[in-house]
């Protein structure tokens, strides 16, 4: 059975300086530092691996082993789509075999004037190579009866990421030019079938939670691949005529379960790694889990929301 800081080490599974620095270090030390100009911050870490099988055309990237820095040319975005598609194209990687078609921005330091692109972009499936900050969506729908609070709570098609797994309600990453509230509507009709007007009305922004994550067998592709993300947290309370249904291939179907019954599954490993993030923060900011009941309640809300060493947005 996994306790609740069990559930936020199996996804803030990076470690933390000030718990193992030596640990720490040695593995930052190791990584390529993807930058998008010279003196810039990095944006991401990329596994020394990685750099070896890439197919980097010369005259497109400046790949310093010395210091451990990877720049793309300008136009930065056109340099990093042709790379990752020589890359599928070649088989280097089984992580962008499953190619999404979904845009990614690789997001800059504050002030930062732009060396080519204005916006640099990069292809959903490549992204994990990378390291770079990813941005997503998540709400919990759940509903107030008699018996107590319910979740309706969703199980991942077999075929999918994380197959056979339980979800949120509804989750999904955000593409580039896409703000979080557009995702979610878009999410919401494509996997449990909500109409816009129910989540324009019903659905309430939570904050976001962060954690960075070593990536496994489950997420499909290479394993050990770096995952840095930020979810945007929506909650959407519904009445009981409201049932989700899914439309699309990403759900197998809903249940409608009572908190004990989540906090079991959760307990039992039933739920997606990220996702057990997701829902521990949606208990403690309804009450139900607390100080008086956890005794690692302050780690817990400190370690869902990380602060990452890259840039990150306070918008999408």
């Amino acid at each position: 059975m996994k306790s609740n800081l069990d559930l936020v080490n199996d996804c803030d599974s990076f470690p933390y300086y000030d718990d193992n620095p030596d640990l720490y270090t040695q593995l930052v030390s190791s990584y390529y530092k993807l930058h998008t100009q010279p003196e810039s911050k990095p944006v991401g870490y990329v596994l020394p691996w990685v750099v070896e099988q890439m197919p980097w055309d010369r005259d497109r990237w400046t790949v310093d082993h010395l210091k451990k820095q990877i720049i793309p040319m300008p136009p930065q975005s056109e340099t990093i789509d042709i790379t990752l598609r020589k890359a599928r194209e070649l088989g280097t990687f089984k992580v962008v075999e499953k190619w999404r078609d979904e845009l990614y921005t690789v997001h800059r330091e504050d002030g930062l004037k732009p060396l080519g692109d204005r916006t640099i972009i990069m292809e959903r499936s490549g992204s994990p190579l990378f390291g770079i900050v990813t941005y997503g969506v998540h709400m919990t729908a759940y509903v107030n009866t008699q018996e107590g609070m319910k979740i309706w709570v969703p199980k991942r098609a077999k075929g999918k990421t994380y197959g056979g797994l339980l979800d949120n309600t509804v989750a999904g990453g955000i593409a580039t030019g896409e703000e979080p509230l557009e995702c979610i509507l878009r999410e919401a009709a494509e996997e449990a079938s909500f109409s816009e007007e129910l989540v324009r009305s019903r659905a309430k922004p939570c904050g976001t939670i962060s954690y960075f994550s070593f990536r496994d067998d489950r997420a499909g592709g290479e394993v050990n691949l770096l995952q840095p993300e930020v979810q945007f947290v929506y909650d959407m309370e519904v009445g009981a005529e409201v049932v989700p249904k899914p439309c699309d291939d990403e759900v197998e179907d809903f249940r409608l379960w009572t908190v004990d019954e989540v906090q079991k599954g959760l307990s039992e490993g039933l739920f997606k790694p990220n996702c057990a993030l997701y829902l521990l923060d949606f208990f403690i900011r309804h009450g139900i889990l607390t100080a008086q009941n956890e005794k690692h309640y302050v780690e817990i809300v400190s370690r869902l929301h990380r602060k990452l060493p890259f840039p990150t947005v306070t918008a999408v």
